[in-house]
């Protein structure tokens, strides 16, 4: 995905500055806002369950409808963090117990997590060698004494922060204010099938200011990403033409938020024929105009499917060298053909 291009400059500067704080003996303190909450290795796919029923409706500025409700992500419950066994500690080595949790309340993580243990020293080019990764919710690594920086990420959310090992066993609970985000479409009550619609999700809302990228791209229907607690807006484009709809979200630590798009369109099929109900007239190329002459879609087939936003269109046929038109509208959730006579 484009985040991790965009973001890893952003981990190396976090990643510095927690050496920075080691090295200075300055507390351990998680970092839990700003750029360095979004992983390098973003996973759009990752599926936290919903152990909740749906909540309450809320309509999303700027879209025609978005379904919002609230569960709680799968947690253990408080007390039962999974814990590896004891492992034994050579001399001169200490060992490292680590955790997550969605907050000082929250019980702990108990899948899902990534690890990686830095050098605290940075190396001559500037950047910062990476000694260990684990994929467990509670690794207990052990590690020669010294300064480390420690990262932990989940989903698009993650944290950095320095530790100093001595002598004893030191234990490090990391607080990851995140929420999981899940969507789907619907045109009316029925659902828009997977295949056909696709989400972009920013942080932040829409009305604010600035061109943004996109921090998960191309989310499919029933993906969760997981995300820093905060505002959100989605884009949710179903089919390639212009049935595009924009809606804000916020996200809450350790809550799944499902989310339901609904669109205002309808799929049409395209067919030049020389009576009605004919057949469909082959090596025909197409293009779908809105009133004003503005290009929606372009196609060549001899009868192409287009989903296309509610409002009025015109359709140009273009056939053997003779062009043909016709004017047609399109009502939400009332898919058929549109037939161009070739007279």
């Amino acid at each position: 995905m484009r985040a991790a291009r965009y973001l890893q400059p952003l981990l190396r500067i976090a990643v510095a500055v927690a050496a920075l704080l080691v090295l200075a003996g300055a507390p351990a303190r998680a970092q839990s806002g700003g750029p360095s909450l979004f992983s390098t290795a973003p996973s759009a796919t990752l599926v936290a369950p919903s152990t909740g029923s749906q909540g309450s409706t809320l309509f999303s500025p700027g879209s025609s409808g978005g379904l919002v409700g609230d569960a709680p992500l799968l947690l253990a419950p408080p007390g039962a963090a999974p814990t590896q066994a004891a492992p034994m500690v050579p001399a001169g080595h200490v060992a490292l117990q680590l955790s997550a949790r969605f907050g000082k309340e929250a019980p702990p993580i108990t899948a899902g997590l990534v690890w990686r243990i830095y050098n605290a020293k940075a190396e001559a080019d500037g950047s910062f060698r990476m000694l260990r990764e684990e994929k467990a919710a509670a690794p207990v690594m052990v590690l020669p004494a010294g300064n480390y920086v420690v990262y932990v990420g989940f989903g698009l959310a993650n944290a950095v922060k320095p530790v100093r090992l001595t002598s004893e066993t030191v234990r490090e609970v990391f607080e990851l204010p995140a929420g999981g985000l899940r969507l789907e479409g619907k045109v009316g009550d029925a659902r828009i099938p997977a295949g056909q619609i696709s989400f972009d999700v920013y942080k932040g809302s829409q009305f604010e200011p600035g061109d943004r990228r996109p921090i998960a791209e191309r989310v499919l229907t029933g993906d969760t990403v997981i995300v820093p607690e905060g505002t959100y807006y989605i884009v949710s484009n179903y089919g390639d033409a212009n049935a595009t709809v924009r809606s804000d979200i916020r996200v809450q630590a350790g809550k799944l938020t499902d989310v339901t798009v609904t669109h205002r369109a309808a799929v049409v099929t395209l067919k030049l024929v020389e009576v009605k109900g004919g057949e469909a007239l082959a090596n025909t190329a197409w293009s779908v105009l809105t009133p004003g002459g503005d290009v929606i879609k372009e196609s060549i087939g001899a009868f192409p499917r287009v989903v296309l936003a509610e409002g009025e269109y015109r359709a140009i046929a273009r056939n053997e060298g003779k062009v043909f038109e016709r004017e047609f509208k399109v009502t939400p959730g009332v898919d058929g053909d549109i037939e161009v006579l070739a007279r």
